[in-house]
């Protein structure tokens, strides 16, 4: 029987990130459509039977779960440098985390295929955004992926378009993109958990830091422009020492104290209650490779301004209200007060976001990896 190996360590890690959202959302759709006398199964570093067990209980369906014998940390290092390899047959990576080597492809005998799914170029485009270790360590597997990957997916065309310019691809780049999680969902009690962050009733919400690519000075500017009639920002996703920097970045701006309101990485319903209870979502991010928080809030009916970014363009069409980046914080300004005093704006903007992420689904991206893999 086939069975597509998806190697889905990234679930595994106490940090949470994108690419392990990612990870779980398109294996459990590979489960669920999986073709008839297929299976899928799950590859993970070393790991403890409680953790297999984890992996068991949200992925149900998994045909089985192979570990490897060397832990996260030491597999990085391995299969950056080509030391270790699987068996045959169909893996699947949802990352750049690979063992990526010379191989028979699996139209041979014997063979084997891979696919690595490679997000985004910031550790081209933005090294900062990332620690020296894991930019170095990115560009060296999507140059393992050049080399060796029978296929990489990527979420978007700008994501191609980019990676075409640091790697020689030829016509193995597929784009399959992502969708909003069917979990992520305004909770039955919203409200009180606003409440209970001590959210004030009307806000802006946005995701990110400092980093060069998010682009938040762009946005703290913005509401300094507005003054008093500015609403608060709530900054999802930001925690220790980024509080801090993010703090002094709004006084810097003029902003009174008060006026950002940081929250740290938020548990699901946490999250949604706090997009779905913003008046508007500001992405100003110039940077992307997808933009998921884009159709997240789309999906919640929360109004979108973004910039001009090529992935997020892309992604959210005429959806959003689009504010160039080279148009600086003064369009942004304008933009947000048009949005917040204009209800006929706002509410065509919820309409037509709602109707933008049902567009993206993550059977239909699952449908088509698994495509990829027959076609290879």
């Amino acid at each position: 029987m086939p069975t597509l190996s998806v190697i889905v360590d990234e679930m595994l890690s106490t940090a949470p990130s994108g690419v392990a959202r990612y990870t779980e959302e398109l294996a459990r759709a590979l489960i669920e459509t999986a073709p008839a006398g297929c299976d899928v199964e799950a590859l993970v570093a070393a790991s403890s039977q409680s953790a297999r067990a984890l992996l068991a209980e949200r992925l149900p369906g998994l045909a089985g779960i192979r570990s490897n014998r060397l832990d996260r940390r030491q597999l990085r290092g391995a299969w950056q440098h080509g030391f270790t390899r699987l068996t045959a047959g169909m893996v699947h990576a949802p990352s750049p985390f690979a063992p990526l080597s010379r191989h028979e492809r699996a139209s041979h005998a014997g063979g084997q295929q891979i696919v690595v799914t490679v997000h985004d170029t910031l550790a081209w485009t933005h090294p900062e955004s990332l620690s020296a270790a894991d930019a170095s360590w990115a560009r060296a597997m999507v140059a393992r992926a050049a080399r060796y990957a029978d296929a990489v997916v990527v979420p978007t065309h700008a994501v191609a378009d980019a990676l075409a310019g640091v790697g020689s691809f030829g016509e193995r780049i597929r784009v399959i993109g992502g969708a909003v999680s069917d979990r992520l969902v305004e909770p039955a009690d919203a409200a009180a958990r606003r409440a209970g962050l001590a959210l004030p009733a009307r806000y802006l919400v946005a995701l990110g830091d400092l980093s060069a690519g998010k682009a938040l000075d762009r946005t703290l500017d913005a509401l300094a422009q507005l003054g008093d009639d500015a609403l608060p920002l709530v900054l999802v996703g930001v925690s220790g020492a980024a509080i801090v920097a993010v703090q002094d970045a709004a006084r810097d701006a003029g902003l009174p104290t008060g006026r950002v309101v940081p929250l740290g990485v938020l548990e699901d319903a946490d999250y949604a209650a706090v997009i779905a209870g913003a008046v508007a979502l500001v992405h100003p991010s110039v940077d992307e490779g997808f933009g998921l928080v884009v159709l997240e809030a789309m999906r919640l009916g929360v109004p979108v301004v973004h910039a001009d970014t090529p992935a997020v363009l892309e992604v959210a069409g005429d959806a959003g209200l689009v504010v160039p980046a080279s148009e600086g914080s003064r369009a942004l300004a304008d933009a947000l007060a048009a949005l917040t005093t204009d209800a006929v704006l706002a509410d065509s903007l919820r309409v037509l976001g709602r109707d933008r992420a049902g567009l993206f689904s993550w059977a239909r991206s699952a449908e088509k990896v698994w495509q990829l893999h027959a076609d290879l």
